[in-house]
């Protein structure tokens, strides 16, 4: 074969080596195939627009009643769960360390949870030993009672109660601070507007219904005491 023959084979040959690389598919992976860069980016964007829209609606609508209203349950509930805590030490029944161990419980969980729902909302926090409202007026911090808590003169009774006097006591005290937290979550869905926000309604309703059940109870058990 001559040296020209030779060139020509070889010039067909890298001829069709080239052409059948032109034609060869190119390898993609698997999941970068079945779904285009712009698939992968509409769905990012969609899924971040629904954690978005979730977290709006956790967030909206709440109002400036709705933020007082949970400042305000705060001391409330810290209040209940001071006195409650006295029962084992002042000579409570049975059935009242009973009623108090649940108060205690059960609204020590609700303060982290107003707590939190304050600071979601980069509201203040007050802390869970707050005795009231703190509120500044004419420049100065004052500390204003919620609806139904006891007065520093009510507490000083109770705290030097023992025995069957601190159940009668204590039973009346807490259904007058019970029926004060009614009436917070009675205000609060009288308000234009308020009450709206999905935990703050959920939360003000359990309010509502727990402690009306609860006046309820201790009603009983104060008509059942010895007279006296």
């Amino acid at each position: 074969m001559t040296s020209s023959s030779t060139g020509g084979v070889t010039a067909t040959l890298a001829l069709t080596l080239a052409v059948a690389a032109c034609h060869r598919p190119a390898t993609v992976p698997p999941a970068m195939a079945a779904t285009p860069a712009s698939s992968v980016a509409a769905q990012q964007s969609e899924q971040a627009a629904i954690e978005k829209a979730r977290a709006d609606s956790a967030r909206y609508p709440y109002t400036a009643a709705d933020v007082h209203f949970m400042t305000g349950m705060i001391g409330h509930h810290a209040q209940a769960i001071l006195i409650a805590g006295w029962a084992p030490s002042h000579g409570a029944s049975k059935s009242v360390q009973i009623l108090c161990e649940r108060i205690i419980n059960e609204q020590s969980d609700e303060i982290r949870t107003m707590q939190q729902w304050l600071r979601d909302r980069r509201q203040p926090v007050p802390d869970a030993h707050t005795m009231g409202m703190k509120m500044s007026m004419g420049g100065m911090e004052h500390v204003m009672l919620m609806p139904g808590m006891l007065t520093d003169a009510q507490l000083a009774q109770l705290d030097s109660a023992r025995g069957p006097q601190f159940d009668r006591l204590f039973l009346t005290d807490m259904i007058q601070h019970h029926r004060g937290a009614v009436s917070m979550v009675k205000d609060l869905f009288s308000t234009e507007g308020a009450g709206q926000d999905e935990l703050v309604f959920k939360f003000a309703s359990d309010v509502n219904v727990d402690q009306s059940t609860e006046i309820a109870r201790m009603e009983k058990m104060l008509a059942a005491l010895p007279p006296g």
